[in-house]
Parts: C-alpha cells; sequence; structure tokens
C-alpha cells in the first residue's frame, strides 16, 4: 500500500490517537475516572520506546518493554511511601539504566521510557486504590499502544524508511544549495563563511543518513529481503554517492572563482548545482507521496549547457586547470546520471544482494558486548558516566526533597528534572525555559477545565485532544508538547476527584524546582564544559580522514568497490567532522565560557572541512581508475599517498621536529612526482588531488597544538 500524501508526524500521531481513543472508551463505558492517569500515563510510556523495526523486531521489543516496565513499574509501586528504601531505588534505577544507554539509541530508549515508568507510578497512585490496579493499567495502556503501532506497521509497513529517506535526500538538497555558492564569482569573498555553513549543513546530512541505516539494518536482519527494502536501499547507496562527489574539493574555490569570473561557465555550475539540489528535494517529495521521480528535462538542458561551456573554454585554455575542471563536471554529470536512474537503478544487484549491500549494524548486541561496553564508561571522561552520576543525584534529591516535606503529588518535581536535565548545559538550558512557559501556560488553561467543561465525557476528549497534540509536538516544539501534556494532567486529576485549582500553581512550584534541581546539577556537577574537548574531537576528525584516505588508496590500486568496509570508513570520517561541528555548535552557545576557543575551532572546522573535501574527490575517482600511469609515478605516488595518510592518522601526536621532517620528506616527493606527471590526465589529477591533501597537513598540525595549548590554559585556569 502506497503512503499517502499526508504529513509524517500526522501518521506518527495515529497510535497514539487511537489508543487514547480506546482508552478513554472504556473508561467512559465502565465509568471509572479514576483510571484516566495510569492508563493514559502508560499509552504516554508506550510512545516513548517506540522504534521502527520489522514486525518480529517490533514484536521483541514489545516483550522486553513489558518486562524493564514491570521491574520499574513494581519497583516503584512496592517501595513508594517507604522512604529511604523507595529513595535508594530510584536512585539506583536512574542509575543503571542511565549507564546502559551508553550501548546504543536502541538502549538509550527503554532507559528512558523505564524511568518515565517509575516516575509514572508515583504520580498515578492514589492510597484508595488497591496497589497492584497502578502497575496493571500502566502496563495494560503500553501494550493498548504497541497494539496500535503493530496495526499501522501492518498497514504501511515502510514507512518510517521512506520518512528518513525522503529527510535525507531534502537534507542532501541544502547541502548541494551551500555548495553551489562557492560557484558564485561575485561573492569570493565570504567563503569562508559559506565553508563553516557547509560544514553544518554536513552534520545535518551525516544524522538524516544514521537514521536512514538504522531504519534499513533492522529491516534487513532477517533472511528475506522484501522488494521495497532494497528499492529504498538503492536510494540510500546513491545518497551517499551523491554526498561523497558534492563533498568533493578539486581545488581552490578562490583561485577557481578569480579564474572564471568572466566566464559563463562558473554560473552554469552555479545553477547546475541548485537544479540538482531541487532535483534532491524532488526525489524526497516522491517518496513522501509514493509516487515515481520524474526526471528534470531542465536538468538534463543544464547539463549539456554545462559540457558546452566546457569545450569552448577547453579551446582556449590547457593544461592541468581544464583537466580539474572536467573532472569537477564528471563528478556533477555523475550525480546527474544517479539521479537519472535512481528510478531503475541495479536490478541484478537487488535480487541478488552480496556483501557490499551490507549495512553496518548501528549497535553492538549480546550481553558480553553490551557489559564490554558498559564497562569502558566507567570513568568520568565518559559523557554517559557523567550523566548517569549527574541524573542518578538528581533524583535523589527530588525524591528526598518530596519524601521529607512530605509534598501531596510532589513528584511532579522529579518528573521535570528527570525530563529536563540532559548531557549538555545548553540542552538542559533551553528545555528548561520552554518546560517552565508550556508549565505556566497550561496551568492556566488547565484549572479552567472543570469550570467550563463540567462532564466526564466533555473532559474524556480533552483528555485525548491533548496527549494527541503532547505527541505531534514534543520532538520539534517542547514547549507547546509541556503545555499540551499540562492540560492533560489536570484534566486528569479533575476526573479523579481532586481540586485542580489547588493544585495549579503547585504544579508550577514543583515544576520551578524541578528545573532549579537540574539547572543546579549541569552546572556545577561535572559541567560539560570542563569536559568538553574541542582538541580531542578535532584530533579525532583529522585523524579519521587518514583512515578514509588509506581506504581510497587501496582502492585507487585495486580497483573501486563500495563494500562495507570502505563505507564504514567514509562514513565514520563524516561522522568525526560532523561531531566536531556538533561541539563548535555547542560551544557558540556558551561564548563567556569558550569565547578564547571558538576562533580557533572555526579555523580548524574549514581546515578540517577543506581536507575531507579534497580526499572525497580522490574516492569518487577511484571507480574511473584506469591503469594508465607510469609504473616510476604510480609507484612514487602510491608511497608519497601513504606517507600522507600516516601523518594524518598520527598528527595529534607528533612532536614538531619528527613533524616538520615528515612534512619536508612530503613536499619534496610531490614535488619530484610533478616532473613525473606524463601527458596522461590521471596522473595530472592524482599529483592535484595529493598535493591538495598535503596542503593541509601544516595548517591542520597548527591548528590541533594551538587548540591544545589553549585547553590547557583553559583547564590551568
Amino acid at each position: 500500500m502506497r503512503t499517502p500524501a499526508v504529513n509524517p508526524k500526522i501518521i506518527a500521531t495515529l497510535p497514539i490517537f487511537f489508543s487514547v481513543f480506546i482508552a478513554t472508551t472504556f473508561i467512559w463505558y465502565f465509568n471509572v475516572p479514576k483510571l484516566t492517569t495510569p492508563f493514559v500515563l502508560g499509552i504516554i510510556a508506550g510512545g516513548l520506546v517506540d522504534l521502527d523495526n520489522r514486525l518480529t523486531g517490533r514484536l521483541k521489543n514489545i516483550v522486553i518493554t513489558v518486562v524493564l516496565f514491570s521491574i520499574a513499574s513494581l519497583s516503584a509501586q512496592i517501595t513508594y511511601g517507604a522512604g529511604l528504601q523507595f529513595i535508594l531505588t530510584m536512585t539506583l534505577l536512574t542509575f543503571v539504566f542511565t549507564l546502559l544507554g551508553a550501548v546504543g539509541l536502541r538502549y538509550r530508549t527503554f532507559a528512558f521510557g523505564t524511568l518515565a515508568v517509575a516516575t509514572y507510578t508515583t504520580l498515578s497512585y492514589t492510597p484508595d486504590m488497591p496497589w497492584v490496579v497502578n502497575p496493571f493499567m500502566i502496563l495494560c495502556g503500553t501494550l493498548l499502544y504497541s497494539t496500535m503501532t503493530l496495526i499501522l506497521h501492518i498497514v504501511f509497513p515502510h514507512r518510517p524508511v521512506q520518512e528518513n529517506m525522503a529527510a535525507a535526500y531534502s537534507a542532501l538538497g541544502g547541502y548541494l544549495d551551500a555548495k553551489a555558492e562557492f560557484f558564485d564569482p561575485d561573492e569570493a569573498e565570504q567563503l569562508e563563511s559559506r565553508q563553516i555553513d557547509l560544514a553544518m549543513k554536513n552534520t545535518a546530512i551525516i544524522e538524516a543518513f544514521n537514521r536512514c541505516r538504522n531504519a534499513l539494518f533492522y529491516r534487513m536482519r532477517g533472511q528475506h529481503r522484501h522488494p521495497r527494502t532494497s528499492r529504498m536501499l538503492r536510494y540510500y547507496f546513491t545518497a551517499q554517492d551523491i554526498h561523497e562527489r558534492i563533498s568533493s574539493a578539486h581545488m581552490d574555490y578562490r583561485e577557481l572563482a578569480e579564474k572564471l569570473k568572466n566566464t559563463d561557465l562558473i554560473f552554469r555550475i552555479h545553477r547546475l548545482l541548485e537544479l540538482q539540489g531541487q532535483a534532491c528535494r524532488d526525489v524526497a517529495e516522491s517518496l513522501r507521496s509514493g509516487q515515481p521521480y520524474q526526471y528534470s528535462k531542465r536538468l538534463q538542458r543544464a547539463i549539456e549547457g554545462c559540457r558546452q561551456s566546457l569545450k569552448l573554454y577547453a579551446e582556449t585554455h590547457g593544461g592541468s586547470e581544464v583537466h580539474t575542471l572536467q573532472r569537477l563536471l564528471e563528478n556533477l554529470f555523475s550525480v546527474d546520471y544517479q539521479l537519472c536512474h535512481i528510478e531503475s537503478g541495479d536490478k541484478e544487484a537487488e535480487e541478488t544482494p552480496s556483501e557490499k549491500h551490507r549495512i553496518a549494524g548501528m549497535e553492538s548486541g549480546g550481553l558480553r558486548n553490551v557489559w564490554r561496553t558498559v564497562r569502558s564508561q566507567l570513568n568520568f571522561e565518559s559523557a554517559v558516566f557523567r550523566h548517569a552520576v549527574r541524573l542518578a543525584i538528581v533524583v535523589f534529591t527530588a525524591c528526598t526533597i518530596v519524601e521529607v516535606f512530605h509534598i501531596h503529588f510532589g513528584y511532579w518535581i522529579l518528573l521535570t528534572a528527570l525530563f529536563v536535565c540532559q548531557p549538555n548545559y545548553s540542552a538542559t538550558k533551553s528545555r528548561i525555559n520552554q518546560r517552565i512557559a508550556g508549565t505556566v501556560l497550561g496551568v492556566l488553561v488547565g484549572s479552567l477545565v472543570p469550570y467550563f467543561t463540567p462532564s466526564v465525557e466533555t473532559k474524556l476528549w480533552i483528555v485525548l485532544a491533548a496527549t494527541t497534540l503532547f505527541f505531534f509536538f514534543r520532538t520539534f516544539k517542547y514547549s507547546f508538547s509541556t503545555f499540551f501534556i499540562t492540560v492533560q494532567a489536570l484534566t486528569a486529576l479533575s476526573l479523579a476527584g481532586e481540586d485542580v485549582f489547588s493544585l495549579t500553581w503547585q504544579r508550577v512550584a514543583d515544576t520551578l524546582i524541578g528545573s532549579a534541581i537540574a539547572w543546579v546539577a549541569v552546572s556545577y556537577l561535572w559541567p560539560d564544559w570542563r569536559y568538553l574537548t574541542l582538541e580531542r574531537t578535532a584530533a579525532q576528525a583529522v585523524s579519521r580522514n587518514g583512515v578514509y584516505l588509506r581506504h581510497i588508496l587501496g582502492q585507487l590500486q585495486n580497483g573501486g568497490s563500495d563494500d562495507m568496509a570502505y563505507r564504514v570508513a567514509r562514513r565514520q570520517a563524516h561522522e568525526a567532522a560532523a561531531s566536531l561541528s556538533s561541539t563548535l555548535s555547542d560551544m557558540s552557545g556558551e561564548p563567556k565560557k569558550y569565547g578564547a576557543k571558538l576562533q580557533d575551532g572555526f579555523t580548524l572546522l574549514k581546515t578540517s572541512h577543506a581536507l575531507i573535501g579534497y580526499i572525497s574527490a580522490l574516492g569518487a575517482y577511484r571507480s574511473q581508475m584506469a591503469q594508465g600511469c607510469a609504473p616510476e609515478f604510480s609507484e612514487n605516488f602510491y608511497r608519497t599517498a601513504y606517507q600522507t595518510a600516516d601523518m594524518l592518522e598520527n598528527l595529534a601526536a607528533q612532536p614538531p621536529e619528527v613533524f616538520q621532517t615528515a612534512l619536508e620528506q612530503v613536499r619534496q616527493e610531490l614535488a619530484q612526482l610533478h616532473d613525473q606527471i606524463g601527458d596522461d590526465r590521471q596522473s595530472s589529477i592524482l599529483w592535484q588531488q595529493l598535493s591538495l591533501i598535503a596542503r593541509q597537513l601544516e595548517p591542520c598540525y597548527r591548528m590541533l597544538h594551538e587548540t591544545r595549548a589553549g585547553g590547557l590554559e583553559t583547564a590551568a585556569a
């Protein structure tokens, strides 16, 4: 069945809508309004741990969810009201489950949902209700939601993959637009800022690719591969190939703009990139609507225009400059070929999948690997361990305040602290502000509900609407989602017979207290700015580029192939670059703390991104490599190239004198290699790309060591 052209967020909220609708219908029919809170909170908890998977994977996830939720809910319920025993139980649960999140996204999702269930159990329990009813209704709500997701999966089994793939192509379109700006000769002076913008756009692409890889991985774990999955896999590999080609840098863009500023070729390249960006967005729209992608004839005419302009330019120019432009345009023509044939693709490869069509797993499986991963995190250099300890202290503090002062519905403090306390300071501060704003507005509206909607039926409709809207907004508008969940909570309490007006300002006060606890924790308990090591992140980015270059050289020698080892090396290089961009983005949010490091950091980001662009150009060339170079040139080229890869891998650890000796040797070998370039275009391209890569060695080394020196000074201060 084709996915209808509906906002994917609306489709994603269908399970929550129908689950709450069935739950409220049950409550209305049997006249048990006091069960509203645990039943609906169980549905919400089920939504928090909903993970995309194939059908058997979803069934397995449901079993795991029920087991974990049962442990958490029963532990909280049995120890509830027992003072120190309850406090220690909640603290231990928080620490253990948060630490398990280090294993991967799946474990992190289950861990957060389990902690939420333990907190929900304390919020929904009332003394006049048998203790077993509370955990039972929470589990019923979770199972009801899980059933709805199974039904949606059966109706639209490939919807999540298509949506993730559409998001990847949309991000790719934005990257192409950003790359097009490099070919505007009137804006050559703005290239540095555009380099940073392109690096940030690259981060969005890597995140989108990882979501696609995750969705495809869980659908390919079985022995039989659905044709739709094979089609999405083809789209994924096509997107990766386009990304590598567009990431390529064949020459210094400032020099290119200067040489081509009085020709129409540079404007045609600019227009072609914009049209290809629009084509990627058209692919995304076709995936969302379920319609086949239609290749644009306008794009075809733009390709032909570039060919003609290049031919005219080559007639009046010569040498390596024309070779470089030919290689640049051949890359763009290859992107056009990929877009033109995206619907047909390699049918034979889909029918007989091989090793090169596999996807690396997102996380390690098996208890031994889980334990190994967790054990490696047991130190304060680990962000996960610091967050686990910090969050455990937050939970201990919140529970202690409630137990000592016997605050009625005081576990709103715990709920707030748990939801807003994030691993880094900037994210926590943002959540706190949105949480407070949403809560204040929510209590103003929610406190009026009992007066204007006295009937049970109307209140149940409000619970249904507010819960659905909470889920609709929770991933992209946290303040809105907080507003709706506050209205839902107060309405559910009204159904349970509580005096909502008396609880209104307590909800605000508890939110403020919980937010304050979280803010103090991220500000003073191992704050991230003490551990945010820009130099380490940058060093890893440069080192990963060395590994990526080494894989490319191996394929240049032995023939190009998109096998899994090569794709893993390429992905890890881009992920390391994306991590550097994300680190700088976090630091930019706190200029008072990181002001001294920011300028060096952005300079390093530009240098690192230029480096990965030059390496990607070699990667895009490997499939066209012919054994046409002179043997002497090939031998010397690979020796120098592998030496360059070694330097990149170990750049951060090299003493200055060792680095200068190695750098001088590479420069001398490149000069000798230049004299060995024959008349063939291939040797000219290989030498130029290696020269561009080697040119980045000294700037990278200098910026890495300046950043390290700045980090030591900050630590000393």
